[in-house]
């Protein structure tokens, strides 16, 4: 049962729902979010991107539960500096597949996100270069053979024909241990098998004894849906997609209008 705010938490994705890469966060959305963990309620995100680019994107802006960041893989808490979980790919497994993937499309970006938030270029192209600016992220142009352990995922980034292309070939590839993801027009992912947003929340929420049902989750895109379904209750911004809308209890204005502060703002009068 929910009495107050400190009985909630709140998870919201960034790209496109809680900041744009260009714009950063909306202001009424940094406002509303402090006001919000000052009166008591719990806030955080979960996102595709590494810790890095987490705290390059939110600066000051207080996450008072541990975010859930590579989309999953990795649980971390920003506030005390420390991971709390991390799930990896299989190395030989998905080194392959990215070799496969090479072979069928010379020309498709390939990024690695290790642990620490280090991303290591494998092929480099004009995606890439977008993604590692947009999203600030440290990296590290460097061959397959030579890229460290511990892969959190693998990004392949290119325009949205070849990706339809690329999908098509994955669904031929063994992927035993690891699974393939669409997570945006220009990004396909390999992530670790049993790992997806969805189920990093239900760990966190273990972690932290929040009874899922007093989950709120608001998102976007495609693959937030299953994250949306996962929680208490699911809200979507109005820029989201039809069938994403179609998966939310309620919708919220656009990411640019403050959407994520705007919904805030409504449980802080529905509890204070």
């Amino acid at each position: 049962m929910i009495e107050s705010l400190a009985d909630l938490l709140v998870v919201s994705d960034m790209d496109n729902t809680l900041l744009t890469a260009k714009e950063g966060v909306p202001s009424c959305n940094r406002v509303t979010i402090q006001l919000f963990c000052e009166l008591g309620g719990r806030f955080t995100v979960a996102t595709g991107r590494p810790v890095e680019s987490v705290r390059a994107a939110l600066g000051d802006l207080p996450l008072s539960c541990p975010a859930i960041t590579c989309g999953g893989s990795v649980l971390y808490d920003m506030q005390a500096g420390k991971v709390l979980e991390t799930h990896f790919l299989p190395r030989q497994a998905a080194h392959q597949a990215i070799e496969a993937v090479l072979t069928q499309f010379p020309d498709i970006g390939v990024e690695i996100m290790a642990q620490e938030g280090r991303v290591y270029i494998v092929q480099a192209n004009r995606y890439t270069q977008a993604h590692v600016e947009e999203e600030h992220m440290h990296s590290v142009l460097c061959p397959l053979d030579q890229v460290p352990d511990h892969w959190a995922k693998v990004v392949f980034a290119a325009d949205p024909v070849t990706l339809a292309s690329l999908q098509n070939f994955a669904a031929g590839l063994s992927v035993e241990g690891m699974y393939f993801l669409h997570t945006n027009l220009m990004y396909f992912e390999i992530m670790p098998a049993g790992v997806s947003k969805a189920q990093a929340l239900r760990r966190l929420c273990a972690l932290q004894d929040i009874p899922l049902e007093n989950t709120v989750v608001i998102g976007d895109y495609y693959n937030d849906i299953d994250l949306m379904r996962a929680a208490g209750h699911a809200v979507a911004v109005d820029n989201a997609p039809a069938e994403v809308k179609l998966a939310a209890d309620e919708v919220v204005s656009s990411c640019r209008s403050g959407g994520v502060g705007e919904y805030l703002y409504s449980l802080i009068r529905r509890y204070t």
